[in-house]
């Protein structure tokens, strides 16, 4: 294996998707009557839940901006760079393709519930900001690190001011980048703070992986500030309320839900990095490198791209937490069955969609 090659990325990734996919499958499924957070395994479940997408907008900021910064120097920043742009707008495209109900459309059924925003967009613009941003930094690491550590920080800390912002002016199709008030599931703010975090991390990465005792290091690190984070951001924020009186400082602290979360993934950094050489099994990193397919697939059995006619339509929210543990199971190993064997979502897409920018471009 490539010693070079940063394994607890795809194993990290391996275990977000795979707990995306439980967690779709129970929430999706599970009888109302069992959801109770007073009890214990389902408030347990619902916390680590919550962990899930922050990973992977963090993971997602993170493996790309070190390819970036790894393309400098074999001198192909221009082409990574446009292979970002290019995936940015191939995610954001797939997240409206898998929510379009083409079936419902035949029809004449048409509303504009598809133009909500998925992880799918929010994570493709988030990968266009990042490009942007590394060029107007004109490819500075240094200045670019320190712009996105500042980002991260002023758009989890401002959240109280813009979480229910909604610009009812504009069209629905970018209102919806920045506002859940038509149903967007995730908006460019606060998830892009995650991805802002996350190329912060890899600037740190490319810069000293080399270094003597950086991994004994950068997993301390990781550790000590997720704990920190966790048990003790609010008070640092209401602490510092106090000594300079800016209210945001008081209003994070109230509901720092944004910190706390980060810290949370910057503890299964330290956990996954500091098990890498035992977890980097070909299964586990294919999976992780298999992660969009495995997000389509999972996206049309649920939730019935395409046809409107999903797990959620024929079951339904019927399931008691057994039966709900044992279909999770079951539901992981056929969409990495499927994934693994049947399908090659991005080759496929991609080799359609350059097909069609051929024949526009030859039409011209």
């Amino acid at each position: 294996m490539n010693k070079k090659r940063l394994y607890f990325i795809d194993i990290i990734r391996a275990f977000a998707i795979l707990m995306m996919l439980q967690g779709h499958f129970i929430d999706t499924l599970l009888a109302t009557q069992y959801r109770d957070l007073n009890s214990i395994p389902f408030s347990v479940w619902s916390y680590f839940r919550g962990i899930t997408a922050p990973t992977f907008f963090t993971i997602s900021g993170l493996i790309f901006t070190y390819l970036l910064l790894k393309a400098k120097e074999k001198g192909e920043t221009n082409l990574r760079m446009r292979k970002g742009l290019i995936r940015g707008f191939f995610l954001i495209f797939v997240g409206y393709l898998i929510r379009s109900p083409f079936l419902r459309w035949v029809t004449g059924d048409f509303d504009t519930y598809f133009l909500v925003i998925d992880v799918l967009q929010c994570i493709g613009l988030s990968l266009i900001l990042i490009v942007s941003l590394y060029y107007l930094c004109n490819k500075k690491t240094i200045l670019f690190s320190i712009i996105n550590l500042l980002l991260g920080f002023i758009i989890f800390l401002t959240e109280r001011l813009y979480f229910d912002v909604n610009f009812e002016n504009i069209p629905l199709v970018f209102n919806n980048f920045v506002s859940k008030a038509n149903g967007s599931i995730f908006t460019i703010i606060p998830w892009f703070g995650y991805v802002a975090f996350g190329s912060f991390i890899a600037t740190l990465f490319h810069g000293y992986l080399k270094k003597p005792k950086f991994k004994t290091i950068i997993i301390a690190s990781f550790f000590i500030t997720g704990f920190i984070l966790i048990f003790y951001s609010s008070h640092i924020l209401t602490f510092i309320y106090r000594l300079t009186h800016i209210k945001v400082f008081l209003q994070s602290a109230g509901y720092n839900y944004l910190f706390t979360r980060l810290g949370n993934v910057l503890i299964y950094f330290a956990f996954f990095y500091s098990l890498e050489r035992y977890l980097k099994k070909p299964l586990i990193l294919k999976i992780g490198q298999k992660t969009l397919s495995i997000y389509v697939i999972h996206f049309i059995i649920i939730y019935g791209s395409f046809t409107g006619i999903g797990l959620n339509t024929i079951i339904g929210k019927n399931l008691n937490p057994i039966q709900g543990v044992i279909g999770a199971i079951l539901f992981l190993v056929c969409v990495c069955f499927i994934s693994f064997y049947y399908v090659k979502t991005n080759a496929f897409l991609y080799a359609n969609l350059r097909r069609i920018y051929e024949r526009i471009k030859n039409a011209l």
